[in-house]
């Protein structure tokens, strides 16, 4: 492990404030009936009701002034585009990918990716399963393995690096199916859905070493990289000295291809890519692109928005600003943990996560405990969270039975450069608030729910 100072010290965002957005804190009535209209799902909430927006770090972050600067400089020819050259020089010249195709979001890109890649009756391993890239995977034929180490699954466990693969799940898929059968692996950095917990760079280049031994590709959802990045120097041996930049590089070049979310990292609200360093699959990936994005030198993006995406970038890897990032959510996540609360440890990059079977412990999880939980700790003070168990997780195709994995969560996700340290407080109140009152929490049932990703827009009624 990496020296850390044992006694922690104040330190101030690395911004100030230019602009302000004025929120509303409505009524507990007005809540109540919010949620009941929303079907008790806060994804289908209204902005205007909510106070402290903690749904997710997706498009939501405050670009800075140079960001905004870059929407001015926006080149919006149809072809050939000076903002796309700019962003295609700053992936390579930060992530290391030689060629981008730029899509409207990141899941564009696994759209593309996953058509190009996966062939029916393939298995795709990964570090933990993410709604969407599991989706379009399961839509090119193939079925997500997962072979993550057994300690994401456990919200206690303090190990340093949740995200790291489990050579021995590996070597068993291997054994199983073939090497033939696994077009590639996908790692996420800094992984979602177990918390936003990091891989390790001793577990990635082994992985490497192991995908060139058996011929298969690592493919890379870079999302949150710099949050691992960030993670890996303050955790793991020998990297104390390395800057994020160089820290980023490395995690970059041990992989083959990447699917960036840009709403996250790089702080634009809108935007994504495709990276990769094969030149046969980039000239692919542009023919495809035109079809369900835009021409390969804008995909589905705009030229200013293309702009911004570059200077992002450059500012996601300051050491200062990433720091900062993922204090804050340590802030929330320790004071949490002082009151009792469960939460998923270690703390992650990009959120704090709840765990919502042992606070709602009243509740089967076939009774949805983490949707229920959201729903709460809305009701309670208007702070908008998410789901992440059962309901994420989705059913199994062949019997129609819910997924129940072993984490059921609720995510307190803290947009980058929004909000203060008082919200923080705010938000621990309401939740210790919840917990205090727990068993008047009802389990919940769904009343409609749809085929694909029910979780953004399924409706529930109290039991």
């Amino acid at each position: 492990m990496a020296n850390q100072d044992t006694k922690r010290r104040s330190w101030a965002e690395p911004f100030k404030i230019k602009m302000v957005e004025l929120i509303e804190m409505t009524t507990r009535e007005h809540r109540e009936k919010a949620i009941k209209e929303a079907g008790y799902n806060t994804f289908l909430l209204k902005s205007k009701d909510v106070y402290i927006d903690l749904l997710t770090d997706s498009g939501t972050g405050a670009m800075s002034d140079r960001q905004w600067s870059g929407l001015m400089m926006g080149d919006e020819a149809y072809a050939g585009s000076r903002n796309f050259y700019n962003l295609r020089d700053t992936v390579e010249k930060y992530y290391s990918y030689k060629f981008t195709v730029p899509t409207h979001q990141g899941r564009g890109a696994e759209h593309i990716l996953s058509q190009l890649m996966v062939k029916k009756g393939d298995r795709v391993p990964g570090n933990m399963y993410f709604t969407t890239t599991r989706l379009h995977q399961e839509l090119a034929g193939g079925t997500f393995v997962d072979v993550i180490i057994d300690e994401a699954h456990d919200p206690a466990s303090p190990h340093p690096f949740k995200g790291n693969v489990d050579f021995d799940k590996l070597d068993a898929l291997v054994n199983e199916v073939g090497a033939d059968k696994i077009p590639y692996v996908c790692i996420a950095t800094a992984v979602n859905m177990a918390g936003g917990q990091p891989i390790s760079l001793e577990n990635l280049k082994k992985l490497r070493q192991w995908c060139d031994e058996h011929k298969i590709q690592i493919v890379h959802d870079m999302t949150r990289v710099a949050e691992n990045a960030y993670f890996i120097k303050t955790r793991e041996e020998g990297y104390a000295d390395k800057t994020i930049e160089e820290i980023v590089y490395e995690i970059c070049d041990l992989t083959d291809a990447a699917t960036m979310s840009a709403k996250k990292d790089p702080m634009v609200n809108i935007g994504g890519f495709l990276a990769m360093n094969d030149a046969e699959l980039y000239d692919k990936a542009c023919n495809m692109v035109v079809v369900y994005e835009g021409l390969h030198t804008y995909g589905g993006m705009a030229g200013r928005d293309m702009e911004a995406l570059a200077i992002g970038i450059t500012e996601s890897i300051q050491y200062d600003h990433i720091r900062a990032r993922v204090g804050q959510v340590e802030y929330l996540g320790e004071k949490l943990d002082a009151a009792g609360i469960p939460i998923v440890k270690p703390v992650g990059g990009h959120a704090v996560f709840l765990d919502a079977r042992a606070i709602l412990s009243h509740l089967p999880q076939e009774h949805f405990p983490a949707q229920a939980l959201a729903s709460a700790i809305y009701v309670q003070s208007g702070v908008r969270s998410m789901e992440r168990g059962a309901v994420s997780a989705g059913r199994n195709k062949v019997t129609g039975e819910n997924y129940m994995p072993k984490l059921e969560l609720v995510r307190l996700t803290i947009p980058r450069r929004v909000y203060t340290q008082a919200h923080m407080d705010v938000t621990a109140e309401a939740i210790i608030d919840v917990k205090e009152n727990a068993k008047d929490v009802k389990g919940l049932k769904f009343v409609y729910e749809p085929e694909l990703l029910r979780f953004f827009q399924g409706r529930f009624e109290e039991l």
